[in-house]
């Protein structure tokens, strides 16, 4: 999810759909009125949306607006779909934003009310209370608050503007067609059906969807709102839950701390996964890969028999969910912990580019590396080179850019980003210097070129890419090294290492302190033993 945009996805709780009768149960209204959207009231009780159903958060502060207003004024709002389940709940099969936008208007909820509070348990980003801030007030500004207008007439001192709007909401209704067919089976074909005549859905997000009780799927829901939210994993034992909510929240922790809040890159402690909230599909890919699960490419659309095919078994227990998330925990402490094991790649180096925006490419590529590392053993090796690796992946940053526009595709690129990856630092290995790696690597990827201009604009005022790219430009320069290795030190992954060992007779003092990668200090006398003295 792009950062402006607005987080409804708590306002229609979600449910499993339920198998187990074949009674077709047609409703029986066709409209739905903005008081039955608010809290307690019989029909909003009832709402439900399929567990599998896409995150409610793709309408920008703007469109939520829009929609409120077109339905204050009888604008045109197409309908929704809903379809009974055989125990009378109301399942939302298409119409999500537009049912959670209105009853985000109805009961001051646009991310950060009553409802989103109890369903993330008060752990709501900053990011996404700005957000909702922002719709709030550009609502309030058009159409007003919900309460004010719904109480105008009983309140002597409304505004004649509230009174005028209340009296519209009398008729006003948001219309309903029912989806006619008999049992939850048909019904989830049915949805999957409409929903991808409208948005569609790509290849990650369809597999997401139809792993839903699968480890990998599980195991990514779970890190994305670290352990909150709704809650997948419900029909494990209570032991098996804190196991994945916990690791889920470590794991969280580890990618997305600190948050990355604005468009614009003022410093150089960012996560090293990007944006919170627009990482489900990196999540899910990340789990794949540090599990071992095929992961199709995204141009062949595979139907669902060949996707149910890519899939880890369901689990029933909640054993595998606990193992992908502690495989996917071990690469994340490896990629930047305060773990022995800890590489500490900086972000600004491995994962953003020169204008400080997230490659997700480069993050699954590293983690493709850091597996192939650890079955090599090639953690010592890398360490020996790595200040000359950085200092190409630095100078060079385009490379991964024209690579992915090459290849067209998050999935597609990773391989051939790990590929370049190995043989920079093969070339490295083997005493090559920075122009004779860059006349190689043409030689292996022909449509690799150097920038030789600048791009130029006729805009007066920097952009949020431009700031970025001159803040980095200069902070990537002067920022704290390791003692070690001399490359690049992240506040999340960082020891304060001895110059002189206390075994050596090395003191506590400040001159004999220095700044490390928590695996360059955990092995150092394998990496750079000792000097005998004299």
């Amino acid at each position: 999810m792009p950062t402006n945009q607005v987080v409804l996805d708590a306002l229609i709780p979600r449910q499993d759909f339920e198998a187990g009768s074949t009674n077709t149960l047609v409703g029986s209204f066709d409209r739905i009125t903005a008081s039955e959207l608010e809290p307690n009231k019989a029909t909003y009780s009832i709402l439900r949306k399929p567990d599998f159903q896409r995150p409610t958060y793709d309408w920008s502060p703007e469109k939520v607006r829009d929609l409120v207003a077109a339905f204050v004024e009888e604008d045109l709002v197409p309908a929704i779909i809903l379809w009974r389940s055989p125990s009378n709940d109301l399942f939302v099969i298409d119409g999500c934003h537009r049912l959670s936008s209105l009853i985000a208007w109805v009961q001051d909820d646009y991310g950060d009310g009553v409802v989103s509070k109890a369903f993330y348990k008060d752990d709501i980003p900053k990011s996404q209370k700005v957000i909702a801030d922002k719709t709030r007030s550009l609502i309030n500004d058009l159409v007003g608050p919900y309460r004010d207008i719904a109480n105008a007439f009983a309140n002597p001192h409304s505004s004649p503007q509230y009174i005028e709007t209340a009296k519209k909401l009398a008729s006003r209704a948001l219309y309903v067609q029912w989806l006619v067919t008999g049992d939850a089976e048909k019904a989830e074909r049915s949805f999957f059906k409409i929903n991808q005549q409208g948005t569609a859905i790509d290849t990650t997000e369809l597999r997401l969807l139809r792993a839903r009780t699968r480890p990998n799927a599980l195991a990514a829901r779970a890190i994305i709102r670290r352990g909150t939210g709704h809650v997948y994993w419900k029909k494990f034992d209570a032991d098996k839950r804190a196991e994945i909510e916990k690791l889920a929240q470590e794991i969280n922790s580890c990618l997305f701390t600190p948050p990355l809040d604005t468009s614009t890159i003022k410093t150089m402690d960012i996560p090293i996964a990007g944006r919170l909230n627009s990482s489900l599909p990196l999540l899910f890919d990340m789990i794949n890969i540090s599990n071992k699960v095929e992961v199709p490419e995204e141009h062949k659309k595979p139907k669902d028999e060949a996707i149910e095919k890519s899939l880890p078994p369901e689990d029933k227990d909640g054993a595998a969910t606990i193992q992908f998330l502690r495989n996917a925990k071990r690469i994340a402490q490896r990629i930047s912990s305060v773990e022995p094991l800890s590489l500490g790649l900086h972000p600004a180096v491995y994962f953003y580019s020169d204008n400080g925006r997230h490659q997700p490419s480069s993050f699954l590529a590293i983690v493709t590396l850091i597996q192939e590392f650890e079955l090599k053993d090639r953690f010592v090796k890398f360490t020996l080179h790595r200040r000359k690796f950085e200092d190409f992946l630095i100078s060079h940053k385009d490379f991964s850019n024209q690579l992915l526009r090459q290849y067209r595709g998050a999935v597609k690129g990773v391989p051939k980003l790990k590929e370049l990856f190995n043989k920079v630092l093969g070339y490295i290995e083997q005493g090559k210097e920075d122009k004779a790696i860059v006349t190689a690597i043409q030689k292996d990827f022909a449509f690799l070129k150097i920038p030789t201009i600048e791009a130029t604009t006729s805009k007066k005022d920097f952009d949020s890419g431009a700031k970025s790219k001159a803040f980095l430009k200069n902070a990537l320069a002067n920022s704290p090294r390791c003692g070690l290795c001399t490359c690049l030190v992240h506040m999340n992954a960082m020891h304060i290492d001895h110059i002189e060992d206390k075994k050596h007779g090395g003191t506590g003092t400040p001159t004999n302190a220095q700044l490390a990668h928590p695996f360059c200090n955990s092995a150092k006398d394998a990496i750079w033993p000792p000097k005998a003295k004299g």
